[in-house]
């Protein structure tokens, strides 16, 4: 009986007994910059609702930009460590030893756009028109623009047409008041172009290949710093597989886009349509040294038509900038060693 008592006792004060819990070490954490209604929220929404970054263990910590100048800031002063950018600008700053390092994410390119009742059916009847231009004079539309119009036809656009240099949603909005008759502007507003029946002259897509770049290349992707890299290759690693795993999702699932709708802002059906049709044309398929090839064909066609304004002096491409996720060995150096 004694024992029983004894034992009956142990028991009770275990019931009752506080317990601590043993509590899991917090995720380390991602901080991104993104523009604040730009289409990359699209794949950060998808990370989050899919717990993508919990799958590779980091927390993604999304903080919304007003522009591309303020997101550079945010990476150079260390408040963010990943932002969405072009790989020019990166090989720009390597040039002059700021290390910063690109991994591909879209090729979505826009292109031009005339209105639908007007007399403009190809480049060869640009001159002097006026011509709507997002992104500024060494826009990389623009600057391929160019290039093939001298290539195919010897016309001179600088000199050719009157250029008219304004924001992307401003340019869309005067074509649909009709007070603009043609705009170069980037893919997600040429895909609500495209829905809302204006004509299209030619892609940006179509230029590229006029001028013998044949390959799907990156125009835009995740940049961080060589040193944050460096010391947070897991982390890196784990955040590009999270990305590319919500692109997956996009390309593949009709009912995701039904979810991130609102995050579109479409106005309608077609546009909501050509949104995804856009989309899921510039998602970057594969990358390696032929898509490394013709990128560097390409930057020395745009250093040749925008110069030190474009390059910064950087008269070649830097092979070694460019990262890419594997499955297998984490984030490789695609470049490495053929610079």
């Amino acid at each position: 009986m004694k024992f029983k008592a004894i034992l009956i006792a142990l028991i009770s004060t275990a019931i009752l007994s506080p317990v601590t819990p043993v509590l899991a070490e917090p995720l380390p954490t991602v901080r991104v910059a993104v523009l604040q209604f730009g289409t990359v929220n699209w794949e950060m929404d998808v990370i989050r609702r899919h717990e993508l970054d919990k799958k590779y263990h980091f927390f993604l910590d999304v903080t919304p930009v007003g522009g591309k100048h303020a997101s550079a800031i945010s990476l150079q002063s260390h408040a963010v460590d990943i932002i969405y950018g072009d790989w020019i600008w990166v090989n720009r700053q390597r040039f002059n030893n700021r290390m910063f390092g690109f991994s591909p994410v879209s090729a979505a390119a826009g292109g031009l756009y005339a209105q639908s009742n007007s007399p403009v059916v190809s480049i060869k009847d640009l001159e002097g028109q006026r011509l709507g231009i997002a992104g500024g004079s060494v826009d990389k539309s623009w600057l391929l623009l160019q290039a093939y119009s001298k290539q195919a036809l010897d016309l001179d656009l600088v000199k050719s047409v009157e250029p008219v240099f304004a924001a992307p949603p401003l340019l869309n909005q005067l074509m649909y008041d009709d007070k603009l008759p043609l705009i170069l502007n980037f893919w997600h507003y040429s895909a609500r172009l495209k829905a809302k029946g204006f004509k299209k002259v030619i892609s940006v897509q179509e230029v590229m290949t006029g001028l013998g770049v044949t390959r799907q290349v990156p125009l835009v992707g995740w940049v961080f710093t060589e040193a944050w890299r460096q010391e947070n290759n897991q982390l890196l690693s784990g955040f590009l597989k999270a990305s590319q795993d919500a692109r997956e999702i996009l390309l593949t699932s009709d009912q995701e886009w039904q979810r991130i709708r609102h995050l579109t802002r479409a106005e309608d059906d077609q546009v909501f349509e050509a949104l995804k049709e856009g989309y899921r044309a510039g998602v970057q398929r594969q990358f390696g040294m032929d898509e490394l090839d013709a990128l560097e064909k390409l930057y020395a066609i745009m250093a040749r038509e925008g110069g030190d304004k474009l390059t910064g002096g950087a008269d070649s491409l830097d092979r070694s900038l460019f990262w890419h996720p594997d499955a297998e060995k984490g984030v490789i150096q695609i470049g490495k060693g053929v610079n």
